[in-house]
């Protein structure tokens, strides 16, 4: 979440080089420059104001090891003895000084274990084939687990996890190819992106490792790490318009964006493999076996600039021959990641059609640089037209939305209220400021629910919770939001690094926690996030999946309540009601209940923390999940339910004057989306699988109890408003 602070900065940089002035400054490098400011503005910056000391050392000694190794398979205890022996108490200094040596001798480490594991993995897999038959368990979640005290321990862990890897791979319905040789191509992969890490990404992931002893919320960016942070917040880049996935060390073609210059040129086709890249009329750079990012780094460029590929075609049968092709880069607006709208028509208890509307919001985006971009100005045209539509009542889904800008999330809030404070924020200082509603004028004042998950956090909280807090719309969903009650701001570290006598656009910046936001009721959302007042079964409600699961988060605390007056238009949320109604549906719903079970099941699996090596136990457990798919999808063609009518309306089709609704059948369609999920930023789009319907508004939604629950519940929400109607009285539209 980024915000605009420019307070921040000049006190800071002062602090910076009064801090630096005795500091001899040719003895640093580059990097060195960069990581003296990173130490220095975390501990004059960031809320806490903790000093970069011993016991911040240690903290970030152990944060460094995990992020290098997050299963803790690869150090073993005494490995993490003897480095916490020799930089434990001493790295806050080495940072200060911009000394790098322990970054580098970790990771130097760490890179020779790898390749020490690895050596030893295809030993186990070149032995003789392995029975399956042992009644042993291991781990399937390591991250909680110590490491292992020794080689020999490492050893019996390690024996253990390639046991179950044959084993998933024998169990396979679809074989790629021998299980030995599949796993050590998989762990040659890992050993090789591990060497492939240069000074800089190490440098990055000891700055990271820093960062995160702060709060899990603060980050070092590289340069490439702004980029996509503006890609992500502006919804485009300068590319070529394609999708790109990782298959057997090529950059594949995974799609293309519709209207982006790959498609418009028709040459590149999905499933091409992408051997070589070349800048304009350069010299072409081999790209097989590159990592993805790295691909995409060359692909992307300034507007109007050339690129040409040399790509293996997807249809030949000759592996060795190849085609060039040459694109012209332009701006990329990745549409799948902006707001959408539907309108759904169902019908009453009088049996007469009744519009509702559903927008989905996947972030809080603004395009910083140039302001043309923003939530606000795009859900405002999507509810112009719903409105023209007559929409009785109206859903937002933040079930998938991590949130993003502040000054969005303040503005988007006041799109549904009339006036008034949105948030509150305390800087380290504990001074508390309250924003307000922007803009005095209402552009909705209809029935609302905001449908949220375990996965909305940040300014999809404050969204939540001010609407809440006002009382002028229902929550449904998760019991609780993420819980991220924290406000971050962008720093370029070349601000700071000039201080010190090197300044360069490679410096990157550093994403500061510096305050904490406030409910306009007074309570924080951190760690406790926003309760929804009617909770649905999903599988995503777990606290695992939320901000209490992050290790160094900030604490919850409170403050004073803002003076704001609750929303009245002489309408109610009728919430006990909606309540009573809602859990009686989702009792006799067959798709919660399968929800349900498969929530026992997955806490219990959770709990356990425990796989099979048993063939015979494996095939059993894979059996009994084939019959209770096959089951469920049978029961699933037996019922007869509703007919699903339903108009797509995006930023492309919002102002045609001709929209056709589509009408699905009852028996929809089960959600197909799955398989490697290993896909590169080139055009970062991904849909929502749990959207209303495919982007272009023809495919079959896929099967959501809680999206047909939450409009069931805006439907009786919109009935108890109107108030009580006879079988003559002709229903009419909320006012909105």
């Amino acid at each position: 979440m980024k915000l605009s602070l420019r307070t921040l900065f000049t006190p800071l940089a002062v602090v910076l080089a009064a801090a630096l002035t005795t500091t001899p400054l040719l003895a640093k490098s580059d990097a060195g420059n960069v990581t003296t400011s990173v130490g220095r503005l975390l501990e004059e910056g960031h809320y806490t104001h903790q000093a970069l000391n011993d016991e911040v050392s240690k903290k970030f000694l152990k944060t460094y090891l995990e992020l290098l190794d997050f299963s803790h398979l690869f150090f073993t205890q005494q490995d993490v003895d003897m480095l916490t022996s020799k930089y434990g108490a001493s790295l806050d200094d080495d940072v200060l000084l911009g000394n790098l040596k322990p970054a580098y001798e970790i990771y130097d480490l760490y890179t020779k274990r790898v390749d020490d594991r690895v050596a030893r993995i295809k030993e186990q897999l070149n032995q003789q084939q392995i029975d399956f038959k042992s009644d042993a368990t291991i781990e399937m979640s390591r991250q909680k687990a110590p490491w292992p005290k020794d080689d020999a321990e490492a050893d019996n862990v390690w024996r253990g996890r390639i046991v179950s890897e044959l084993l998933q791979e024998h169990l396979s319905e679809h074989p790629i190819e021998p299980g030995p040789k599949l796993i050590a191509r998989r762990y040659e992969r890992l050993a090789r992106n591990v060497h492939e890490q240069d000074k800089d990404e190490q440098v990055k992931l000891f700055l990271d490792a820093l960062a995160q002893a702060y709060d899990p919320h603060s980050e070092y960016l590289s340069k490439a790490d702004l980029k996509n942070f503006s890609i992500n917040m502006g919804l485009s880049l300068v590319g070529i318009g394609a999708m790109l996935r990782t298959e057997d060390g090529y950059a594949k073609i995974e799609s293309l964006v519709p209207g982006g210059p790959a498609q418009t040129d028709g040459r590149l086709k999905v499933g091409d493999r992408i051997t070589a890249v070349a800048q304009g009329n350069g010299e072409f750079n081999d790209v097989r076996d590159m990592r993805l990012d790295k691909v995409v780094e060359q692909i992307r460029g300034k507007k109007g600039t050339k690129v040409r590929l040399l790509v293996i075609p997807a249809d030949s049968p000759d592996p060795s021959k190849r085609k060039t092709i040459e694109l012209v880069r332009d701006e990329i607006k990745l549409k799948d990641q902006e707001a959408r709208a539907d309108i759904i028509i169902k019908k009453n208890e009088n049996g007469e059609p009744v519009k509702l509307g559903w927008i989905t919001l996947p972030s809080f985006y603004a395009d910083m640089d140039r302001h043309q971009k923003s939530t606000t100005k795009d859900v405002l045209a999507l509810l112009k037209r719903l409105k023209k539509e007559n929409i009785s009542g109206l859903i937002v889904d933040l079930r998938r939305n991590g949130g993003g800008s502040l000054e969005e999330a303040i503005a988007l809030t006041g799109l549904f209220l009339k006036s008034g404070p949105i948030v509150q924020t305390k800087g380290s200082n504990g001074n508390i400021v309250v924003s307000s509603d922007p803009d005095p004028g209402i552009a909705y004042t209809g029935p609302m629910i905001v449908l949220t998950s375990r996965q909305s956090a940040s300014a999809s909280e404050i969204f939540a919770a001010a609407l809440q807090d006002y009382g002028r719309a229902l929550i449904v969903g998760d019991k609780n939001t993420f819980g991220k009650g924290t406000v971050q701001t962008i720093l370029e570290i070349g601000r700071f690094t000039s201080l010190l006598g090197s300044r360069s656009q490679e410096d990157g910046a550093l994403k500061l926690t510096i305050q904490k936001f406030y409910r306009v009721a007074g309570g924080s959302t951190q760690l406790h996030g926003v309760a929804s007042d009617i909770v649905l079964p999903t599988l995503s409600d777990l606290p695992e999946f939320g901000e209490g699961a992050l290790k160094n988060c900030l604490p919850y605390d409170e403050v004073p309540k803002a003076r704001y007056t609750k929303w009245s238009d002489g309408r109610g949320l009728f919430i006990d009601e909606l309540k009573r109604r809602s859990e009686a549906r989702v009792q006799a719903n067959p798709e919660f209940k399968y929800v349900m079970e498969d929530m026992e099941r997955l806490r219990k699996r959770l709990d356990e923390n425990r796989i099979s090596l048993n063939e015979d136990t494996r095939r059993v457990e894979l059996n009994d999940d084939k019959i209770r798919k096959e089951t469920r999808a049978k029961e699933r063609l037996a019922r007869h339910d509703e007919e699903m009518q339903m108009i797509r309306l995006t930023l492309d089709n919002v102002d045609k004057p001709n929209l056709q609704p589509i009408i699905f059948p009852g028996k929809l369609a089960a959600n197909k989306k799955g398989g490697n999920n290993k896909v590169a930023p080139e055009a970062a789009t991904d849909s929502d699988s749990d959207s209303i319907g495919s982007d272009d508004g023809t495919k079959e939604p896929a099967i959501d109890p809680e999206r047909d629950e939450t409009l069931n519940i805006l439907k009786d929400l919109v009935d108890l408003n109107r108030g009580p109607t006879t079988a003559s009285t002709t229903s009419t539209p909320a006012p909105n």
